[in-house]
């Protein structure tokens, strides 16, 4: 069984990676830059571009099951390629498939659920490594400064999203289901900075900023104008679903998802 993972360097990607690896599967990842591909000896690594599906058609040959973005680049822009990209994994014997969502109802998501594959959508919610921006504030001056704390979001940890993925594509059983992946918790952007605090040994401030001090924060650490904007929307607009917890970790992978205190712990030397 070879299972071909695109956006394999990426961050979630390159945990689905080591996932099956562990596994003892046979791995294949998709990258636009073989060269520069920083992953275990054991992958077979093939240069192909999404959003150039004929530069995909090698990476697909053999393969049994995909694991399949629906937007590339920063900006997650959909891939209108989709419906092109899901005829050549149908064509070429694909049997499998798990999408990673952005929660966007866009051409990869149309195209596999109009296919004959066994499609599963997967959507982080959030994701605990985005706590990671914080570190550099918490190693320096023991504060985390944002906007909107009250927001709640149910994070879930990479790995076990990254587990979700490889049962999926391994085992089956999920065609056609839509999954919302989480933690086992909603918390509070300042419930996660005592969190962190707790797993560094020190208390640590949490500060919530109003816009216009969030912008000139982050103007002075050098964002565009642009990012500013999609965040604050992004931050203003959050829907309550964010905040509610699933068990999809424990449902399809039998064991239970990581609390973000055991998250912290296990990166506290990155905030220390």
């Amino acid at each position: 069984m070879t299972i071909l993972v695109t956006g394999a360097t990426g961050t979630i990607g390159s945990a689905v990676v080591d996932e099956l690896l562990r596994a003892g599967h046979r791995v294949r990842a998709l990258t636009r830059n073989a060269a520069a591909a920083d992953l275990p000896d054991q992958v077979e690594v093939v240069e192909g571009d999404l959003t150039e599906p004929r530069s995909v058609e090698v990476a697909l040959r053999g393969v049994t099951a995909l694991h399949l973005l629906s937007a590339t680049g920063d900006d997650h822009v959909p891939l209108a390629t989709g419906p092109r990209l899901v005829e050549l994994a149908r064509q070429a014997g694909v049997r499998r498939v798990t999408v990673l969502t952005t929660g966007a109802d866009g051409p990869v998501e149309q195209a596999v659920r109009a296919s004959d594959l066994e499609w599963t959508i997967l959507l982080p919610i959030d994701v605990m490594a985005n706590a990671l921006g914080w570190a550099e504030s918490v190693r320096t001056g023991g504060v985390v400064r944002e906007p909107y704390g009250g927001r709640l979001t149910a994070s879930v940890d990479i790995a076990d999203f990254a587990a979700v993925v490889a049962t999926v594509l391994v085992d089956g059983g999920h065609a056609g289901k839509s999954y919302r992946v989480t933690g086992p918790e909603a918390l509070t952007p300042a419930d996660k900075v005592r969190a962190i605090g707790a797993a560094v040994g020190r208390e640590l401030d949490f500060v919530e900023l109003t816009d216009e001090q969030a912008r000139e924060l982050w103007r002075a650490e050098g964002w565009p104008e642009e990012g500013i904007d999609f965040m604050l929307t992004m931050w203003a607009t959050v829907p309550p679903t964010v905040g509610v917890v699933t068990s999809v970790v424990k449902e399809v992978t039998g064991r239970s998802p990581r609390t973000f205190a055991e998250w912290a712990g296990e990166h506290a030397r990155l905030f220390a």
